[in-house]
C-alpha cells in the first residue's frame, strides 16, 4: 500500500489498506479495548481517517506507524468513553502441571492482566510488543516522551509477572497491607 494511493482517493485503497494492516490493527484495537466489535469498529473508523487524512504523510515509511496511532487514539478514546461499565471476573480454575491446556491457561492469564493495566500503560505494552514499534515510535503515537513510555513499560513488566506468578491473588493496580 502506498502513500500515493491514498492521495488518489480511490474506494479500493480502503480494501488494500484493509488487506494489508487490518488483522494488526484489530488486534492492537482488541488488547486495549477487550471487545471484538468496537474493535472492528476501530479499524473501520482507522481506515476511514486513512482515505480522508493518509495522502498528507509523506514519508512511505510512516505508513503502518500512523495508522496504528490513528487505532491506537481511536482505542483510546472509546475506552475513555466505556469508562463508565462495570466488568464482571471470571477466574478460571488453575491449570495442573500435566494440563494439556496449561499454555492456554497461562495466555488467558497474561491477557486478564494485561487487561487490568492502566489504559494508557496497556496502550504502551500493546504497541511495545505486540505491534513491535519502538519505544521512541510508542512515545510518538501515545504523545509522550520515551522516557515516559520507558517507565511505564517497566512498570507494566513488574505487574505482569506479578499477575503471572499469582493470577488470582494478585491486584495489578494496588498493593495490599496487611
Amino acid at each position: 500500500m502506498t502513500v500515493e494511493a491514498l492521495r488518489r482517493r480511490r474506494p479500493e485503497t480502503l480494501g488494500q489498506l484493509l488487506d494489508a494492516y487490518g488483522r494488526e490493527l484489530q488486534a492492537v484495537a482488541y488488547l486495549i479495548l477487550r471487545d471484538r466489535l468496537e474493535s472492528e469498529d476501530v479499524v473501520i473508523e482507522t481506515l476511514l481517517t486513512a482515505f480522508e487524512r493518509g495522502g498528507s504523510i509523506r514519508d512511505e515509511r510512516a505508513l503502518r506507524a500512523w495508522l496504528l496511532r490513528v487505532a491506537t487514539n481511536e482505542a483510546l478514546g472509546r475506552r475513555r468513553q466505556t469508562a463508565r461499565l462495570v466488568r464482571l471476573d471470571v477466574v478460571p480454575d488453575a491449570a495442573g502441571p500435566r494440563d494439556l491446556a496449561s499454555e492456554s491457561s497461562t495466555r488467558l492469564t497474561l491477557l486478564d492482566g494485561i487487561d487490568a493495566l492502566p489504559v494508557q500503560m496497556r496502550a504502551a505494552v500493546v504497541l511495545r510488543y505486540y505491534a513491535d514499534l519502538s519505544v521512541d515510535e510508542v512515545a510518538t503515537v501515545l504523545g509522550k516522551s520515551p522516557n515516559t513510555i520507558k517507565a511505564q513499560l517497566q512498570t507494566a513488566l513488574d505487574r505482569l509477572r506479578t499477575h503471572l506468578a499469582d493470577p488470582v491473588g494478585s491486584s495489578l493496580g494496588a498493593i495490599h497491607h496487611a
